[in-house]
């Protein structure tokens, strides 16, 4: 593509009909540009018009095509081709960062989030030039140009607070120290001066407080993996100035700078060699009283939040976010200061907590931000640590919480208004789900019929909540790791709980509220059968829901949690009655049909991996509606897109199973098409073991006819791919499959077929493959099926007795009891490294398994083989009839002490001798 003005102005007129909210428009839009991004200058097409355009509209609509085009192609994955050319990607260097800090705010934000894309990749090693070129900017004096690099910086280095601990991380974050901690630090210095120069300027103000946000944003990731020497020497300086910004007038408390500046302060608190900083009890007491308790208070942005922007009020509380709330912060500060100075502080807050309660019931209407702020303090006392996962998971002994929970939280739960002090209804659930370990099972049984009834509050924070808590306790472990609660206990209340989960989804603002589903499907886990009754009912309103959102999906948890629910409905409803599976397939089939048609691209992986459960339930023989859909899945434009690679391949698996013979007469022609799939697959080293899925199910279902022509030319792929690119995952796919091989056709066609390519090759597979290497395969089924195949070569290949190969006898057996007794080798060679499976690059829909549609684990010789070493045993004696004296002196002449002792043990628990 030419950097021409014919070319910007197609490429305007396309950005612009992105943006339209009709999908027949804005659609073929989007494909179009997804069919040119590949050429070269496409890139550059997008900056220059984001730089020169006159429209602001297109100028932000290209800044983000070209973050989310940086997003996906960036990232130079091996096997696969370089989605950006050389020359591009050296002028895309060249020219951001100049282009960024010059853009507007809205810009300027989308340009840092491609540098941080890129630099992820790139930095240092192939951008040294980046943090020279930021840090020159910080003497230009504009406050525009210097939060762009603060921006920039920051989210190049956040990730630093994340990571696990490294040599290499820590150099990296020594070269970014030793270029950007003295001007870091000077900055700092000159804008805490300027913001007292200024101080009666309200606009400069909010400039320079946004700098001191980026500069403590960077202070905390810089100083995250505890690299003290750095900043020691200036830490009290730097505390000193964070602590005095936080008791200065009120009105500073409106920005983001408090919540930033206690975060430093928590994060500092709970190190060690700073310790000595808070052991003043004047300190200790400052910070408790002017600090943490003006800052747990719900202010009037807080309720604005609450109740005009719950979605970003639920992200924040739940789930945390990069922009803490100043609450968050100062329950942080609270926990940190425990850590050393738990008696002290709680101590200190008891009196605020029990005075903020006799506030509250003075006048409750009036005073109930008092409560609030009360279950926030006695909240963050109690928490010293917590996950996601499980909530409290250890409490401070010096908080009685379940006092607390009989006496200040139930109460306003067992109110028959659920629209009633709203936020006090939130915290008190929340409350529920923190200290879910902490309160007795009787007293949370007694909460679930009060969660579902909040279910129905008009308040989107409160009903998200009650959804949230109810999920939570529905995955509480017992003592035996089963479910804390058991179906039997939760029946009483099945019916209002599913009617009032699915009316939430209809209050405003919550039709696509992701902890609503997952509390629907974690209700359909627990409940089982006892929701059978209703799911024709729950199956309409599931597929009402999916074919509104497939429009246009936007909520990737609630597409997931309602893909998972649909599973549920399946697999509980067909474990009972499996031909109720017509009746799934007659209310989802339009739907998927709809979506496959319309190229829903991130609904795909998922329609593939229901249909596979649908068809696996089949116990017979497929239907004509599946096979009419066979011929499309084999379309090389499906598995272009990494996303749709397992889920076609679980279900192309399906197939194989349930319909080979009608595969085999009715669809022969497309046997090759299969086979064709198999080897784009083996080709790739992120996805070679997904080509052994679907060759495994080729060899192990399909008539041997049918397969017969292809053999040869498959082996000859596979010996391919080991010559040009050997790594570990592919020789333990290799190996099951050749084992699989020998046990679907013998032994003696696999020694056949490996010398029918190249004489003497079984002998050298043997030797240099299946021997050395047998250790590493994993899985106890992988493993069972290499015992049985090996079995077979040691005792039913004639040539391994009477040939040259018979010298690799012995050390066949040996490698065999090796796989039996020996720990599995996992070692990898130090060249080698592997694309994690989810590694996929850039920003295509990636694949997203459903657990509830899990494929069960098939044993292909479980009917034949029970245990694997008995049958070695019995398979030996049965040899050893047929040449007597031969096995036992090839056994006792060349098998060392320890695998001959073993091998006796399997010979003595089979009941047989050697012969």
């Amino acid at each position: 593509m030419e950097l021409s003005d014919a070319n910007l102005q197609t490429l305007t007129e396309y950005l612009k009909k992105t943006l339209d909210p009709d999908p027949a428009i804005r659609r073929p839009a989007e494909k179009f540009l997804e069919s040119v991004e590949g050429n070269q200058n496409y890139p550059l097409l997008l900056l220059t018009l984001l730089e020169k355009s006159q429209d602001n509209v297109i100028k932000v609509c290209a800044s983000v095509t070209f973050k989310n085009y940086i997003k996906r192609n960036w990232r130079i994955v091996e096997d696969e081709p370089n989605k950006i050319c050389e020359a591009d990607r050296v002028a895309i260097k060249a020219n951001i960062v100049h282009l960024m800090l010059s853009s507007p705010e809205q810009i300027q934000k989308q340009l840092s989030d491609a540098i941080s894309i890129i630099g992820r990749e790139d930095f240092p090693q192939k951008w040294p030039d980046l943090l020279t070129e930021m840090v020159n900017r910080f003497q230009s004096g504009d406050f525009h140009v210097i939060n762009g690099v603060l921006r920039t910086a920051h989210s190049l280095f956040k990730r630093y607070r994340h990571e696990f601990k490294s040599n290499e991380l820590w150099t990296e974050i020594k070269l970014v120290l030793d270029a950007f901690a003295l001007p870091l630090t000077n900055l700092f210095k000159a804008t805490i001066e300027l913001c007292s120069t200024h101080a009666n300027d309200a606009s400069a103000l909010r400039i320079l407080f946004s700098s001191l946000i980026l500069i403590s944003k960077l202070f905390y990731s810089l100083n995250f993996q505890d690299l003290p020497e750095f900043f020691e020497d200036n830490m009290e300086t730097w505390m000193n100035n964070f602590h005095t910004l936080l008791t200065l007038d009120n009105k500073l408390l409106q920005t983001d700078l408090v919540s930033n500046a206690i975060q430093f302060l928590a994060s500092v608190c709970e190190r060690p060699h700073y310790k000595n900083l808070f052991e003043d009890q004047n300190t200790l007491t400052s910070i408790c009283e002017k600090v943490i308790v003006p800052n747990m208070e719900f202010r009037a942005a807080d309720e604005e939040a609450f109740e005009d922007n719950s979605e970003e009020y639920i992200r924040r509380d739940l789930e945390g976010s990069d922009i803490d709330t100043r609450r968050r912060a100062a329950c942080d500060l609270v926990r940190g200061l425990c850590k050393f100075f738990e008696g002290p502080v709680t101590g200190i807050f008891s009196g605020y907590v029990n005075s903020m309660l006799q506030e509250y019931a003075k006048n409750p209407s009036v005073n109930w931000k008092h409560k609030d702020a009360a279950i926030y303090l006695v909240t963050s006392l109690a928490s010293k640590a917590q996950t996601q996962k499980h909530g409290i998971t250890q409490a401070n002994e010096l908080v009685n919480l379940n006092e607390f929970f009989v006496n200040h939280i139930l109460p306003d739960l067992k109110s028959a208004n659920v629209n009633e002090f709203p936020v006090l209804k939130a915290d008190g659930i929340k409350y529920i789900m923190i200290f879910r370990n902490q309160v007795p099972k009787e007293h949370l049984l007694v909460s679930i019929p009060l969660l579902i009834n909040h279910l129905q509050a008009e308040s989107i924070v409160v009903h998200t909540y009650a959804a949230h808590a109810l999920e939570r306790l529905f995955t509480m472990r017992g003592p035996n790791n089963t479910t804390l609660f058991t179906a039997a206990e939760i029946a009483p209340f099945v019916e209002i709980l599913l009617t009032n989960l699915f009316k939430a989804l209809t209050l405003p603002g919550s039709s696509e509220n992701e902890y609503i589903m997952k509390a629907i499907m974690r209700s359909f886990s627990l409940l089982q059968e006892a929701i059978i009754p209703y799911i024709p009912t729950l199956i309409t309103q599931l597929t009402q829901k999916l074919l509104a959102v497939s429009k246009n999906p936007s909520k990737p948890h609630f597409n997931h949690y309602m893909f998972e629910a649909i599973c549920l409905s399946i697999r509980i409803t067909c474990k009972a009655n499996p031909a109720a599976v017509v009746n799934f397939e007659e209310a989802l089939f339009l739907v998927f049909t709809e979506i496959l048609q319309n190229d829903v691209q991130e609904f795909i992986p998922y329609v593939f991996q229901v249909m596979s459960l649908l068809l696996e339930t089949h116990k017979n023989d497929i239907p004509s509606s599946y096979m009419a859909l066979f011929p499309h899945l084999l379309q090389p434009v499906l598995w272009e897109r990494t996303g749709n690679i397992p889920a076609l391949v679980r279900l192309l698996q399906a197939f194989l199973e349930r319909g080979s013979n009608t595969i085999a007469s009715a669809a022969a022609d497309k046997i090759p098409g299969l086979l064709g799939v198999f080897q784009k697959l083996i080709a790739s080293k992120a996805n070679d073991h997904q080509g052994f899925y679907l060759l495994n199910s080729i060899i192990e279902h399909m008539p041997p006819e049918s397969v017969d022509q292809y053999r040869k030319q498959i082996f000859i792929l596979l010996f391919q791919r080991l010559q040009n690119s050997k790594t570990t995952k592919f020789i333990k796919s290799f190996l099951v499959f050749i084992n699989l091989y020998c046990i679907k056709y013998g032994a003696l066609a696999l020694q056949e077929i490996f010398d029918g390519i190249q004489p003497k090759m079984f002998g050298m597979v043997l030797e240099k493959i299946i021997i050395p290497e047998i250790q590493k395969v994993s899985g106890n089924v992988e493993k069972k099926i290499c015992a049985v195949g090996i079995t077979k070569l040691l005792t039913e290949c004639p040539p391994m007795m009477d040939t040259e190969y018979t010298k690799l006898w012995t050390p066949l057996l040996q490698s065999l009891i090796g796989l039996f007794e020996l720990p599995e080798d996992d070692t990898i060679p130090d060249e080698e490294h592997f694309i994690d499976i989810e590694d996929t690059p850039g920003y295509q829909t990636a694949f997203s398994q459903l657990a509830f549609a899990g494929k069960k684990e098939h044993d292909p010789v479980g009917p034949m083989v029970n245990n694997p070493k008995i049958h070695l045993a019995q398979s030996l004696h049965k040899l050893s009839t047929a040449c007597p004296g031969r096995v036992p002196s090839m056994v006792s002449s060349s098998l060392n002490a320890e695998a001959l002792q073993y091998l006796q043990g399997y010979l003595q628990a089979a009941s047989v001798t050697l012969l």
